[in-house]
């Protein structure tokens, strides 16, 4: 031990470490504080090393050291929030961002970044105008609706309109429609938040209109439908319609809210998909307000959508609330784009990535397989083993629980390492690499391949496979 606190007396002083030609050199990219930061967090390093018995004695050349320097700050330089490829065949993975933007979306981000833009700038009147006037014309167009707003994600729609609409008093909700959303937020605790009282009817599997009916007091303000997006209840169940619902509520004036969760605007039974409700629908049986994402099946940004009849919106906007989760204005350029396109649904279909993926078929799939195979087999070289395999994709995002995408996938089998060091190595890549495991197989399913990753995949595969 003797012989290594002897050796903390030669490790190199910063000052020393900066003046090095190569740090030097690497202020004219990287800024000082930058530096001299990583070349304190690399001097403590070498001190625990030399002062840990088990661990080696490190290299304290100053030509070394300062090359351990440089090392950190590439990677301290490195954005936090960055790209990644997503090859797991999750469609709208919560964790990688859910929805790609379509090409449409990102022109329009674009263009008002850069400078300034019309957001509440009424330019016909020549005087302020209100934000959500640039898609409120277009939701309605799209969901049969009298008015529209938007904010920040559907969370916060959902909280907006408990507090608008039954703020300080009770709102009646399905036992069976209690859910849980991403994070572990649940419907109670968004309740409790908007200052309205959970009334509980029916149970889990089964409630019926007079369970509603015998629920409603003087204290009820809300009937809150909430559709399960994220999950399913399967065997002896019954469920109240949106149309029961709206004729018992209006008859006791009080509105129907309904939250939608995915946000669906046209049918895609005709691909294969579970049947889902889409929000025109949902209005069209006298539901007062129905909310939904805008970043899970509509294939936009994220947002929470609102729409439905004009005095229930006007209310939800002069909440309070509403200034405090109002939508950006990045967000609204690329929502507008987004919903734009859907204005000839085909158009949609081809060029909204979420709708282009949902609706692949599995010889489309078959084909990109074989297309790609041979590709990877040139980078991996004889370190592994690859082949295409029947394989299912699923939405995620907590949209359509129980579709399954039948496709096709290419499987990798390394050879000199194991899996789990595989999707290790392959995540340290830039850009990263994600995929999943299926019998101790990496699977590469090209259903969530962009098609201008398939190039930085192969570069990721073949530094991998050759290190």
């Amino acid at each position: 031990m003797s012989d290594r606190r002897a050796l903390l007396r030669t490790l190199p002083a910063i000052d020393r470490l900066l003046g090095t030609s190569q740090l030097t050199e690497l202020e004219q990219t990287q800024p000082h504080l930058l530096i001299r930061e990583a070349a304190q967090k690399t001097v403590d390093e070498l001190r625990q090393q030399i002062l840990d018995k088990q661990a080696p004695l490190p290299d304290l050349d100053l030509d070394a050291v300062a090359g351990l320097v440089a090392t950190k700050v590439a990677a301290m330089a490195k954005p936090s929030l960055r790209k990644v490829i997503n090859v797991t065949g999750t469609l709208l993975h919560t964790n990688l961002g859910r929805a790609p933007l379509c090409s449409d979306a990102l022109l329009a981000i674009n263009a008002v970044a850069q400078g300034y833009s019309n957001l509440e700038y009424d330019l016909d009147a020549g005087q302020r105008g209100k934000r959500f006037t640039h898609v409120e014309e277009l939701i309605c167009r799209l969901t049969g609706g009298e008015a529209a707003t938007v904010v920040n994600n559907n969370a916060g729609a959902v909280m907006l309109a408990l507090a608008a609409l039954a703020g300080g008093h009770s709102a009646i909700v399905s036992r069976g429609e209690l859910i849980e959303i991403g994070g572990s937020f649940r419907i109670p605790e968004i309740m409790a938040a908007s200052g309205v009282k959970l009334v509980e009817v029916g149970a889990t599997n089964k409630t019926h209109l007079k369970d509603y009916a015998n629920a409603i007091d003087k204290e009820t303000a809300l009937i809150l439908k909430v559709h399960t997006s994220n999950y399913r209840i399967l065997g002896f169940t019954e469920a109240v319609s949106g149309e029961e619902l709206a004729e018992l509520a209006h008859q006791h004036d009080i509105p129907v809210l309904e939250d939608l969760g995915s946000g669906l605007l046209i049918d895609l039974t005709p691909y294969g998909l579970p049947r889902e409700p889409t929000v025109r629908e949902a209005l069209k049986t006298g539901i007062d307000l129905v909310t939904f994402s805008g970043d899970k099946l509509l294939g936009g940004p994220q947002a929470g959508i609102l729409v439905g009849k004009r005095d229930v919106i006007d209310k939800v906007r002069k909440h309070p609330m509403a200034r405090a989760l109002r939508i950006d204005k990045l967000t609204l350029a690329a929502l507008e784009a987004t919903l734009r396109l859907y204005l000839d649904p085909q158009k949609a279909l081809a060029q909204i990535p979420t709708l282009k993926m949902l609706s692949l078929p599995a010889s489309e799939l078959q084909q990109q397989c074989e297309t790609l195979l041979p590709k990877i087999m040139e980078s991996i070289g004889h370190a592994g083993d690859c082949t295409i395999i029947a394989a299912t994709a699923t939405v995620g995002g907590g949209a359509l629980p129980l579709a399954k995408l039948p496709g096709r996938a290419i499987a990798v089998t390394p050879k000199n390492m194991s899996v789990n060091e595989l999707i290790t190595r392959l995540r340290s890549c830039d850009p990263a690499v994600i995929g999943r495991v299926q019998d101790d197989q990496f699977l590469i399913d090209p259903r969530t391949l962009n098609n201008d990753d398939e190039k930085l995949l192969l570069l990721a595969l073949t530094q991998v496979f050759t290190q």
